[in-house]
């Protein structure tokens, strides 16, 4: 093998390695400051992170919605609370895009939340009572929203939208040295927060 051939390999193998050592991690916390490529984010938990921005970062904010504008076969994510009579409870509703996987997992915005990504297969709404019975891959599930309940949409926003005092969702690649980049980013605005 020539010594081009040995580069490549070795090269193909290092990106392979990168990108192995990444790893996804939810980041929730307020915007502090504001740099072109960085921002400073003080994490619900308290902690001072630096979250880099690639050159196309996609960037979304949140606007709010009303339970009467989700429509059979929209597409969602819910998270619920099991409460003790086995019911499910929504804390927020969000909408998601045609590629995020369908079905339930644990999820960590409150202890004991679960995430239900499905479509909406009908809704009810009777005396004060909102349902949305969801369908997803391998289940179903029924879920009651209450007026309490975050029901967010996200919509295109830009660079512009990142502002000190905003609150930000986002899945991060987390690498092995501790750099934390962001390829998408929720945010706040008008005093609508990303939810989940």
């Amino acid at each position: 093998m020539n010594r081009i051939g040995c580069t490549l390999i070795l090269a193909l193998g290092m990106s392979a390695s990168v990108t192995a050592d990444a790893q996804s991690v939810r980041l929730r916390g307020m915007i502090t400051a504001v740099q072109a490529d960085m921002l400073s984010v003080k994490s619900r938990a308290g902690e001072d992170l630096s979250l880099h921005l690639p050159d196309k970062v996609a960037v979304s904010v949140a606007k709010a919605i009303r339970f009467e504008d989700i429509k059979q076969g929209d597409y969602i994510g819910a998270t619920t609370l099991k409460q003790p009579d086995g019911s499910m409870i929504a804390v927020e509703v969000h909408y998601l895009p045609k590629t995020a996987p369908q079905g339930q997992r644990l999820w960590d915005l409150q202890p004991g939340s679960t995430m239900t990504n499905a479509i909406v297969s009908a809704t009810v709404t009777s005396a004060g009572n909102r349902e949305l019975m969801l369908q997803f891959k391998g289940g179903s599930q029924k879920i009651i929203v209450p007026e309490s309940a975050a029901l967010v949409r996200a919509v295109r926003g830009t660079r512009a939208d990142l502002k000190p005092g905003e609150y930000v969702f986002a899945i991060v690649q987390k690498r092995a040295d501790g750099k934390l980049i962001a390829p998408r980013i929720q945010v706040s605005k008008d005093g609508v927060r990303p939810p989940q």
